[in-house]
């Protein structure tokens, strides 16, 4: 039996053409986690194209038709199962004008692969979708130096890269960088250890993922739960009740335990905790309860119920690094939608403070612009306080994102400072 715990979710990145749909085919195909009719039709497909075995890359290219129809790819999820442990690959497109899509890709993962083409080392894009993950915080990275048998499986090449790759992330937040020389195409050191490269010791990329430690990153302490909108059934049993229902975002929220609504600071006590199954003695992330207090209070959507000796900062100026992903630039003093758990209101941003150049991680001060894929630090002025903590301590209250309001459209996606 798998624990449900033993759920590892891991997202793709790298330039294009580096081999992340062979990996990616290569890991379903070595797993069998591929269906017998689907198998043969990409066997059958293989053969019309010229190709000796299987084309691996066929497993995730559908994506490929879809955008040269001129859909919008965003990401694409792949799902596969071994006895240790079940896993959720985030496929993100490797072209530089889908680099906004990492953000949404690596937003939820445990552990970023970075695929480098081992003949071209580290280049803008590695460097991008490193950075990224280093500012979603995610643990785990892992470098896969890819098209070893194109440099006849040299140490000497995966060293440099190793090198490229270490004096750049050294300016960056990355507890746990690992790098593994691979050959998507062949196989080696994917599932299975490669008899070419007897000099690298360490284990394959499967292995890896299936013994790498999950640490959540729910925050356990500070308990936060947005209104996302009150139930008041209509029915005789249920007529003088009234529910808060939403998503918890953190914490532990029990019957009895004093709380305070945000903004408004009214206080009380929970009366009952309730779900589809009944009443329950604790809530936790990321369960969605009703929860009902033992006073009436005025509460609707957008107001956020927390402990009463912990609570967030409302706060109405905030400093967001963010990440632009629209085709549209912005300006200093623009004007847009602001979403920040169940809340919205409208927002300004008031100053570009600067923007990272990503070769070098220097901080450019003197561009006010963002442009897409830039990834700058901003102050955001805002109508009505936010209950916010800091992207740091809490994923889910310290992030935030920007909607056009004549479009409807996200144009940002940030993390509180």
């Amino acid at each position: 039996m798998l624990d449900n715990n033993q759920l590892l979710r891991f997202t793709t990145a790298g330039s294009v053409d580096d081999g992340k749909s062979t990996l990616i085919g290569r890991l379903l195909y070595d797993t069998k986690s591929i269906f017998e009719d689907q198998l043969q039709a990409i066997e059958n497909t293989s053969k019309k194209k010229g190709h000796e075995g299987v084309d691996l890359a066929l497993f995730t290219d559908g994506l490929r038709d879809e955008r040269e129809q001129g859909i919008t790819i965003d990401v694409a999820y792949r799902y596969f199962t071994t006895p240790k442990r079940k896993f959720i690959i985030a496929d993100t497109p490797g072209h530089i004008q889908y680099t906004r899509n990492m953000v949404t890709g690596a937003s939820t993962a445990n552990a970023a692969i970075i695929l480098v083409d081992a003949r071209h080392g580290v280049i803008e894009q590695t460097k991008r979708h490193a950075f990224i993950a280093s500012l979603l915080q995610i643990p785990h990275v892992i470098v896969c130096i890819n098209k070893m048998d194109l440099v006849d499986f040299s140490e000497e090449a995966y060293n440099k890269v190793i090198n490229q790759f270490e004096d750049f992330s050294s300016k960056m937040l990355v507890k746990d960088v690992r790098f593994i020389p691979i050959s998507a195409l062949l196989g080696d050191n994917v599932v299975h250890r490669s008899e070419h490269m007897d000099w690298y010791q360490g284990a394959p990329l499967l292995h890896t993922l299936e013994t790498m430690h999950i640490s959540s990153d729910i925050n356990k302490v500070d308990a936060r739960f947005p209104v996302q909108t009150v139930l008041r059934p209509q029915s005789e049993t249920h007529r003088d009740y009234r529910g808060y229902a939403g998503r918890v975002a953190s914490g532990v929220f029990r019957p009895n335990d004093e709380v305070t609504v945000l903004p408004s600071g009214f206080t009380s006590k929970i009366k009952s905790i309730d779900t589809l199954e009944g009443d329950i003695e604790e809530a936790f992330a990321p369960m969605s309860v009703s929860i009902s207090l033992q006073d009436d209070i005025d509460i609707s959507r957008g107001d956020m119920i927390v402990r009463s000796n912990n609570k967030p900062e409302p706060s109405q100026d905030i400093e967001v690094m963010l990440c632009w992903l629209h085709n549209n630039s912005a300006k200093p003093r623009a004007k847009y939608s602001i979403r920040h758990t169940s809340n919205e209101q409208k927002a300004m941003i008031k100053e570009v403070v600067y923007k990272f150049d990503i070769n070098t991680l220097e901080r450019l001060s003197d561009d006010n612009e963002l442009h897409m894929n830039d990834i700058s630090k901003v102050k955001i002025r805002i109508t009505k306080p936010l209950m916010i903590d800091s992207y740091r301590e809490n994923r889910t209250t310290g992030s935030i994102i920007l909607i056009d309001d004549t479009t409807n459209e996200t144009v940002a996606a940030g993390m509180i400072v």
